[in-house]
């Protein structure tokens, strides 16, 4: 059988602008990708039917015989063996979405099914609504990857100089080191990924996760539920955040509620406020309904898109929503909105030249040793072009 995730659109269009740059099965849900948890449940490969711009990067694969799974819900178990149970042109429907389809080679395109099948999905399986479950659901996605990662394997030794407490699972992976740092697994599990490093001194709460080759920096301050994607530097206090990957908080400064795209770097002393003064809920912008939108939460920090940046001393509002590769400096906030390519801060923001985001792209990509392909560059330049 052919597995394909496909992107819901209307939570696709709810996860920009993270969605952005990737389909929904590439964004990380607790420790892994929504696609790291499909195919660690289904032990195969699947490809991606996403938006025509990503495809060259994530190209669709077609077979005979195609199961398409909804790339914002969770796997478990059940559900696994209710989808390979599915008949030819059968569906799989559950509150009120599709979850998967079993479609035929002709029936691909339109993806057109002649029966459905009504699904009770469990809470672990519901996944993602809105951007702010990211950081929001962590508590509970965060222990249920640690168990599929670690179930029947053994931690590589955690060193006698850090100070251990609390009752929940730490496991390190191979090549994970940490000297002469507190490690706290009262409230969760603690996950340290492949050659990932705790440095002296820091002091990190359960449920937190590291990923390959990423570094706490020493004194840092983590609060859990928090996690950090691969070849990440993470340094200050963060607390209930979500680092997707290949970025950089190294300095001191106040991350929180927050979710941080790919390629971003923030300054020293960048700092975010995750909680209003008048205790009101955090209103945050909607791309999907072009306007701001309710989450209902009191505490919402910054959500920002692959390849912005923050200069030293930037300030963030309660709820803020950055855009792709955007460059913000300078006293004072800037607004609660910043759209993608814009350059600027409180003084007000102007367009980011294309020309001279792809040569910091490139650069970027080149400090850990891989190409920026004309692949990833069509992909900001189409970002750019649909930007107003």
């Amino acid at each position: 059988m052919n597995y394909i995730l496909f992107d819901d659109q209307k939570v696709r269009e709810d996860l920009l602008p993270l969605t952005f740059t990737r389909p929904v099965a590439e964004i990380r849900f607790g420790i892994s990708t929504m696609r790291e948890k499909w195919e660690r449940f289904l032990g195969e490969k699947t490809s991606t039917l996403t938006e025509g711009y990503l495809s060259k990067k994530y190209p669709l694969v077609k077979g005979v015989d195609n199961i398409l799974i909804n790339s914002c819900v969770c796997p478990t178990d059940n559900l696994v063996t209710q989808i390979k149970n599915l008949k030819t042109d059968q569906a799989l429907i559950g509150d009120e979405i599709i979850v998967a389809m079993n479609l035929s080679l002709e029936n691909l395109d339109s993806m057109v099914t002649s029966e459905t099948i009504e699904v009770s999905l469990e809470a672990e399986t519901a996944g993602i609504s809105n951007i702010w479950d990211l950081f929001g659901k962590l508590d509970k996605t965060i222990p249920i990857d640690f168990k599929c990662l670690t179930e029947g394997r053994t931690s590589q030794k955690v060193s006698s100089t850090n100070h251990i407490m609390g009752d929940f699972p730490i496991f390190f992976e191979e090549g994970a080191k940490s000297e002469f740092a507190f490690l706290n697994a009262t409230e969760g599990p603690i996950y340290i990924g492949k050659n990932a490093e705790v440095m002296e001194g820091a002091i990190i709460r359960g449920p937190f996760s590291l990923g390959e080759s990423s570094i706490v920096r020493a004194a840092a301050r983590i609060y859990g539920p928090t996690s950090i994607g691969p070849f990440c530097k993470v340094g200050g206090e963060v607390s209930n955040s979500l680092v997707m990957g290949y970025s950089n908080k190294v300095h001191d400064g106040f991350l929180g509620n927050s979710v941080i795209g790919e390629w971003c770097n923030l300054g020293a002393d960048t700092n975010t406020s995750n909680l209003k003064n008048t205790y009101d809920f955090v209103r945050i912008w909607n791309y999907r309904q072009e306007t701001f939108v309710d989450t209902g939460l009191q505490f919402c920090g910054l959500i920002m898109g692959d390849h912005s940046k923050s200069a030293i001393n930037t300030m963030f509002n309660t709820g803020t929503v950055v855009g792709v590769s955007v460059n913000l400096f300078g006293a004072g906030f800037p607004r609660q909105f910043v759209s993608s390519f814009f350059w600027g801060g409180f003084n007000g923001l102007r367009k980011y030249n294309i020309n001279k985001a792809l040569q910091v792209a490139e650069k970027v990509f080149g400090r850990r040793n891989l190409e920026f392909d004309k692949i990833e560059r069509d992909i900001l330049v189409h970002i750019h072009d649909i930007t107003l």
